[in-house]
């Protein structure tokens, strides 16, 4: 079902009751205490208060966020969390589709955020999540949100690892990240997931098919899909290429090598084998402890960009500031000023700034 709380409402408060609240009306506690009761509708609603730009709202979303930590934080969340990513075409939504639907069908409940990289120049959206994910988006056991950065991968990323906690808090067992394979942003969703995925199709060649060689670096593992029909001999041959080049690499930890597969997600052959391969690195990295200590990253690196998006926002909201740095740029731009330099101008005009505030207090 797609997450608008259209439909599938279970217990914990209709969701006409719950529209006629608005988000100041309605408690916090109240809110996490529907999340956790699996209210489509209050789910629907704290991750629309999560992606608000409104300063109260963010404020708001914060503090919900810490009270649902208990159910999905790095040391309690038991969900799987997983990133796809692949080139266009590659079949991402039929895979994330079909083994959506395997997974419901042996008890799971899964939620699918995909990262939707609005174009900066027309603004458009290219996700159209409820045509291309049909039977898992009518599904009462599945919950679908796309997440449209605005042409800001950064607050993407907030929002997506906001928003994994609160499916997270509200049942969902299985999260999938989904990537359109474009930019930086499978670096970004491989550095909030369990597991990272790569779907590549047959015929490899020098050039990894525009994925870049750091994305095969970070894949747990690869899969080549539509190995089916006259395609089947040359995914076999495509995996054995790729596994060959894996083995160059170092792997993202030294307790698991990432596997190439061949599946078939069209015809649905091969995503059992691929889950397989998913609850066995689960167990491989929890008995290490290495599963706990990548979460435990995650989480530091998520405050870390957090501080570096705070301290942006603090900058750009003084406009004496921002008209400063607009000539330190220029100044760089010409070569005539180090961007070092540069920044500490600005963090000295920051300083003062807050310097003279705070005298006035």
């Amino acid at each position: 079902m797609v997450g608008d709380g259209a439909n599938g409402e279970p217990a914990g408060g209709s969701a006409a009751a719950l529209g006629r609240q608005s988000f100041d009306a309605l408690s916090l506690e109240a809110l996490a205490e529907r999340i956790r009761a699996r209210n489509r509708a209050a789910l629907a609603r704290a991750i629309t208060l999560i992606e608000s730009t409104k300063p109260a709202h963010r404020t708001r979303a914060q503090a919900l966020l810490q009270i649902l930590l208990p159910e999905a934080g790095p040391n309690t969340g038991k969900a799987h969390r997983i990133g796809i990513t692949g080139v266009p075409g590659v079949g991402k939504s039929t895979t994330i589709d079909q083994l959506g639907m395997n997974l419901i069908d042996a008890g799971h409940r899964v939620a699918v955020l995909a990262v939707d990289p609005t174009s900066r120049r027309t603004g458009g959206s290219i996700l159209g999540d409820k045509t291309r994910m049909q039977r898992l988006s009518s599904s009462e056991n599945a919950f679908i949100r796309p997440s449209p950065t605005s042409g800001t991968l950064g607050g993407v990323a907030r929002r997506t690892r906001e928003t994994m906690l609160v499916v997270e808090a509200a049942g969902y067992d299985v999260v999938i990240v989904e990537t359109v394979g474009v930019g930086q942003s499978e670096t970004a969703v491989a550095e909030m997931v369990d597991f990272f995925l790569v779907l590549l199709l047959a015929g490899g060649g020098d050039d990894l098919q525009g994925i870049k060689k750091g994305i095969i670096e970070i894949a747990d593992m690869i899969v080549i899909n539509k190995a089916d029909g006259d395609n089947v001999a040359r995914a076999s041959r495509s995996a054995a290429e790729y596994q060959g080049a894996l083995n160059l690499l170092t792997p993202v930890s030294p307790s698991w090598s990432p596997p190439v597969l061949t599946m078939s997600a069209q015809e649905n052959k091969g995503l059992d084998v691929l889950w397989q391969k998913i609850e066995e690195h689960r167990r491989i990295m929890t008995g290490t402890g290495a599963f706990l200590a990548r979460r435990q990253t995650q989480a530091v690196t998520w405050m870390h960009d957090m501080l570096a998006d705070r301290l942006m926002d603090e900058v750009r909201s003084r406009a004496h500031i921002v008209e400063r740095m607009g000539q330190l740029e220029a100044e760089v731009r010409l070569g005539r000023l180090t961007p070092a330099m540069a920044v500490e101008s600005v963090m000295t005009l920051l300083s003062e700034d807050r310097a003279g505030k705070s005298s006035e207090t």
